[in-house]
């Protein structure tokens, strides 16, 4: 899902009060923190992501990575923090992408 200027706009809203929830440090990105992001994502649908100053990944090749293996959108970094979204494939947990598509 691509989004556009005012959906993301709208995302980073959402996610500004929200705290990091995976921090990620000097044993850099495996595969077990990509699953539970990915988990994370499919219940949240938007997180926050910390990447910790004795990491050697920069943010942006974390980002990118994480775009491709999980298929979701970095709506925004600032400093050493992402926001993820991914819309959820449960419908229960579906409420930020639904307000989202309406946008």
């Amino acid at each position: 899902m691509t989004l556009r200027g005012k959906q993301k706009r709208y995302l980073r809203s959402q996610a500004h009060h929200l705290n990091p929830i995976f921090q990620i440090g000097k044993g850099g990105l495996n595969q077990a923190v990509i699953v539970q992001i990915e988990e994370a994502l499919e219940k949240r649908e938007l997180i926050k992501i910390t990447i910790l100053q004795n990491s050697d990944e920069t943010v942006e090749k974390v980002a990118e990575r994480i775009e491709a293996e999980i298929g979701c959108n970095a709506v925004q970094t600032i400093g050493r923090v992402i926001v993820l979204f991914k819309a959820s494939s449960r419908e229960k947990y579906q409420k930020i992408s639904k307000e989202v598509a309406a946008i």
